[in-house]
């Protein structure tokens, strides 16, 4: 009987030793003759136990998490070892989550269509070729999907935009750059089920009226490049993509465009102008990129997790999507767990969830054992949240009520040794180095703003430091171009309103200058 072990495929497994585990396997079975079948999967967001190796068995596939060579003796034994985690789908992290987009992510071979045809896959393009453009936008608009790339702007309202417009000519731009720090949701999945994003963004076509798509990815992520590149390949022969979609007579081509490192291209426009190979500067707005985008036609750009929200709506119905979330917030969203946390990895979760029970009923803690402090929830540019808001909503409102922001549902965790001080000045130092320097209130603000952290380093919170500051703040919010100048003030007077302490002298630690 063939013994089939499924191993992941993916960067942080691969990291963690998966490929050598892969030859390990193959050399050891063929030492003992031993029949065994070894598949690449994605990751099921279980960072915290790549690698994680599962064996199929008649109760289900079972998991062994943090496998090393060692191990593979008894793992091909079927023992119960103290990495034995059971049937992995009944794991209280996986179990206890609401997976919409990450369904198929670590079951499937990642490029093996017929896989994810038969896990539901091509589903909803299926019923989008049914419907009419308007239709299909009909259906967005009643999910109340929200671009999940940080802004939350209703994506039904962008489609529409774009669909009125009588340019012959149309794109679909997917933003593919997560620079976020502690954001890793749109590489698993485009490592693990890249055919959803392209199912995705071909529904984006057929409701828009564009025949061509880019992929902006970031370019710390040559494993997704060579899953999607490869993925491509099959969508085209089995007409998912190209001149005549699974028989419909429609056309819609796909590539993909490797960014440069540049954090900026996370902003819409900036992304535009880096993929008509200029310098990626922020744009004025109006006009919109729905009216004139990339090479000045009407361009729809939406996040990776977007795009992947799609084929649910069309295959359920927008009204089954509502049902998930709270308020305007609807759906489920991919928070990701980094920092100091025991369980480190991916949670999808509808909207409502509170901030404890991700960080403690799925993140276990602080993997140190430290105290917990605080969190930064949405970026390098989020708000710091205190302990006594761990009880907020993940959801957009909730969040914009508190001056914090959900962005990409990047959450870092950290412990009571952190100087807060130190995290204020590395606001300031993120945007100096990332700003794409077109407006002064980011370009001259973000190193005013850090010249400022270090007085109050060396002499305390002086009031007219804290004044100056303050005044600082409020200049980048109100005349910035983008978010990257009008959000960096966010983290820092997170900083000053729960954690006045961290700026009086000798508070914190010294950081390099």
């Amino acid at each position: 009987m063939t013994l089939k072990i499924f191993i992941p495929n993916e960067t942080v497994a691969n990291a963690l030793g998966a490929n050598e585990l892969v030859v390990e396997f193959l050399q050891y079975a063929n030492n003992q003759k031993q029949d065994i079948t070894i598949t690449r999967v994605g990751s099921r967001g279980m960072s915290w136990a790549e690698p994680l190796i599962e064996i199929e068995t008649k109760e289900g596939r079972v998991g062994y998490k943090e496998v090393c060579i060692d191990d593979i003796p008894s793992i091909l034994q079927n023992a119960i070892t103290d990495n034995y985690i059971g049937v992995v789908d009944d794991h209280p992290y996986l179990k206890n989550q609401e997976r919409l987009i990450f369904e198929r992510c670590g079951i499937i071979n990642p490029i093996k269509i017929d896989e994810y045809k038969a896990l539901g896959g091509l589903n909803g393009l299926k019923a989008a070729l049914s419907k009419s453009s308007q239709v299909i936008i009909d259906e967005v608009k009643i999910s109340g999907l929200r671009g999940r790339g940080g802004a939350g702007f209703p994506t039904g309202i962008k489609w529409q935009t774009v669909h009125d417009t009588s340019s012959l000519q149309k794109y679909i731009i997917c933003n593919a750059d997560e620079g976020d720090s502690g954001t890793f949701a749109d590489r698993l999945i485009m490592e693990g089920d890249p055919f959803l994003l392209i199912e995705g963004m071909v529904i984006a076509g057929l409701a828009v009226g564009a025949s061509k798509g880019i992929i902006y990815l970031r370019s710390e992520y040559p494993l997704a490049r060579e899953v999607l590149n490869n993925a491509i390949s099959v969508a085209e022969s089995s007409s998912l993509l190209g001149d005549n979609i699974q028989g419909s007579g429609k056309s819609f081509r796909l590539t993909v465009f490797m960014g440069a490192g540049a954090y900026i291209c996370g902003e819409e426009t900036s992304l535009l102008e880096s993929l008509e190979g200029k310098r990626a500067m922020v744009r004025s707005k109006p006009p919109l990129p729905a009216i004139e985008g990339y090479l000045g036609k009407p361009t729809v750009v939406n996040n990776v997790l977007t795009f992947c929200s799609i084929p649910k709506i069309l295959d359920k119905g927008g009204k089954y999507y509502q049902n998930f979330g709270v308020g305007r917030s609807k759906g489920t969203q991919a928070f990701q767990l980094a920092g100091d946390v025991k369980f480190g990895g991916l949670v999808e979760k509808a909207f409502g969830v509170s901030l404890n029970q991700i960080i403690n009923d799925f993140g276990g803690g602080t993997r140190s054992g430290l105290p917990l402090k605080t969190a930064q929830v949405g970026g390098p540019l989020g708000a710091y949240i205190p302990l006594s808001q761990f009880g907020i909503k993940m959801d957009y409102e909730a969040f914009t009520k508190n001056e914090a922001v959900l962005g990409h549902g990047g959450i870092v965790v950290y412990n009571d040794s952190i100087g807060l001080l130190k995290q204020a000045h590395f606001a300031f130092t993120f945007c100096e180095v990332e700003s794409c320097g077109k407006c002064t209130p980011c370009r001259i603000g973000s190193v005013r703003g850090k010249e400022v952290i270090e007085k109050i380093q060396k002499d305390g919170d002086l009031p007219e430091h804290i004044e100056l500051l303050e005044d600082l703040c409020e200049v980048m919010v109100s005349g910035s171009l983008c978010a990257m100048g009008t959000m960096t003030p966010i983290p820092v007077k997170s900083i000053l309103k729960h954690f006045p302490d961290e700026f009086k002298l000798n508070k914190n630690k010294e950081f390099s200058q």
